[in-house]
C-alpha cells in the first residue's frame, strides 16, 4: 500500500499554505521591531499581541525558518533564523550560559531557566550549524556542559525535585538532530541514553503508556488518577524512537514505538471530531477532551513515519486523518495563521495565535513531504 490520493492532496494543500501564506506572514508580522526577536503570538488578523517573549519561541522560530529553503521557500530565511538566535544570545542567555525562560513586556527578565528551553536552544543551534552559522557547535557544547545528567537516566530539572518526561523528550530530539548532521559520537551516545530512559523509566510496563511527571528517582505516582498521559506526547516519543531505531540500527525496538502509536490511536483519538485529545489518566481514560493543534501534528509525524517502515494501512489511514484535521485548524480568515484549541463540542476557541505552534507545523509538513513528496 502507499499514500492515498487524499494524503497526497493534503500534503499539497499544507505546502501551499506553508510556502505561500505562513512563511511570508510570519516573516513580516512575527518580528518584534521594538524588542528584537520574535513575537510570542499574533491576533487572528495577524496583528501584534502584548505578551511576554519566551526563549522557546525564539529557538523554535529560528529552527522553523532554517527549514525553509529545503521546503522550497525563497524568502530571507537566514535573516529570520538569525533574528531568533541573536535574541537568545543577547537577551536570554544568563552569565552561566543557561537561557532564561521568559522576558515580560516590561523587559525586566528574571533569571528563571527551565530544562525545556535549553533543549530547544540546542535544536536551534543544530539547525544553525547545518546552515553554516559559525560557532553554533561550540555554543551547543557549552550549553550541554551546563546540564545535569540524572544518575537514573535522562537529565534533571534546573530547579526543584520533580523529573519531567517532556524536556527529556526534546533533549532526545536535539541529540538526534546533532547526531544526524555529523556532530560527533557524543550526540549519538546521548540519544541512546534518552531512548533507554524511555524504555526503562518512562513507559509503564503494565499499560505500555508513557507518563509525564515523576518523583526524584523516576518513580511514577502509584495512583493512576495522579498520572498524566498525553496522546500528543505518545506520538511524539514514538516518532523519535522510530528515528532512533533507524539511526542506531535497533530494528528490534520498533515494536515499542509502534505500541505507543497504537495506544494513542486507540485511547487518545476522538473519532467523532477526528482529533487527538489533550490528556488521559494513568488508566488511559480521558481527562481533557479539548484538542490543541500540536497533538495533531505529532499524530501525523508518528503515523507517516510508521507507515514508511511498516506500510501498514492503519498508519496510512491515521496519517490522512491527522493531515485533514490539521487543515481544519489552518482554515482561518487571515491565511497563514491557525486555530490552537478545539473544544469538546467541536468548536474552535477564539484566541490569539501562539507562535510556538509554527515549529510543530513545519516539522510535520517536512516529515510528510520527506516520505511522500517525491
Amino acid at each position: 500500500m502507499s499514500a492515498s490520493a487524499g494524503l497526497v492532496g493534503a500534503l499539497a494543500a499544507l505546502k501551499t499554505w506553508l510556502l505561500r501564506e505562513a512563511y511570508p506572514l510570519w516573516a513580516e508580522r512575527g518580528h518584534d521591531p521594538d524588542r528584537g526577536g520574535w513575537r510570542d503570538r499574533l491576533d487572528l488578523t495577524g496583528g501584534p499581541v502584548a505578551a511576554p517573549q519566551r526563549a522557546r519561541v525564539q529557538a523554535r522560530q529560528a529552527w522553523a525558518f532554517a527549514q525553509a529553503p529545503a521546503l522550497g521557500w525563497d524568502g530571507d530565511w537566514r535573516a529570520a533564523m538569525r533574528s531568533g538566535l541573536t535574541a537568545l544570545e543577547t537577551r536570554f542567555r544568563r552569565p552561566d550560559g543557561l537561557f532564561r525562560t521568559v522576558i515580560p513586556p516590561n523587559g525586566r527578565a528574571s533569571d528563571e531557566a527551565e530544562l525545556y528551553d535549553q533543549a530547544f536552544v540546542l535544536l536551534a543551534l543544530a539547525a544553525a550549524h547545518q546552515a553554516g552559522e559559525p560557532g553554533a557547535d561550540l555554543a551547543a557544547e557549552r550549553l550541554l556542559g551546563q546540564l545535569a545528567p540524572h544518575p537514573g537516566g535522562g537529565f534533571k530539572e534546573l530547579s526543584g525535585d520533580a523529573l519531567l518526561a517532556n524536556p527529556n523528550m526534546h533533549l532526545f530530539e536535539a541529540f538526534l538532530a546533532w547526531s544526524e548532521i555529523g556532530g560527533g559520537t557524543v550526540w549519538q551516545a546521548l540519544a541512546d541514553r534518552q531512548a533507554q530512559l524511555a524504555h526503562s523509566r518512562l513507559i509503564d510496563h503494565d499499560t505500555g503508556a508513557l507518563s509525564e511527571v515523576f518523583g526524584p528517582d523516576w518513580a511514577a505516582p502509584d495512583d493512576p488518577a495522579q498520572r498524566r498521559v498525553e496522546p500528543g506526547h505518545q506520538f511524539e516519543w514514538a516518532w523519535l524512537l522510530l528515528k532512533w531505531c533507524q539511526s542506531a540500527g535497533r530494528a528490534q525496538d520498533l515494536r515499542i514505538a509502534l505500541h505507543l502509536i497504537g495506544l494513542a490511536e486507540q485511547s487518545g483519538v476522538d473519532r467523532i471530531r477526528g482529533v487527538a485529545v489533550n490528556e488521559l489518566d494513568g488508566d488511559l481514560e480521558a481527562r481533557d477532551l479539548s484538542a490543541r493543534l500540536w497533538p495533531q501534528t505529532e499524530r501525523l509525524k508518528a503515523n507517516v513515519a510508521a507507515a514508511a517502515v511498516t506500510d501498514a494501512p492503519a498508519c496510512w489511514s491515521a496519517a490522512e486523518s491527522a493531515a485533514q484535521a490539521i487543515l481544519r485548524y489552518l482554515d482561518t480568515p487571515r491565511r497563514g495563521l491557525w486555530r490552537d484549541r478545539l473544544d469538546p463540542a467541536g468548536a474552535f476557541i477564539e484566541e490569539p495565535v501562539p507562535a510556538s505552534s509554527f515549529y510543530h507545523l513545519v516539522l510535520a509538513i517536512r516529515e510528510l513531504d520527506a516520505v511522500i513528496g517525491g
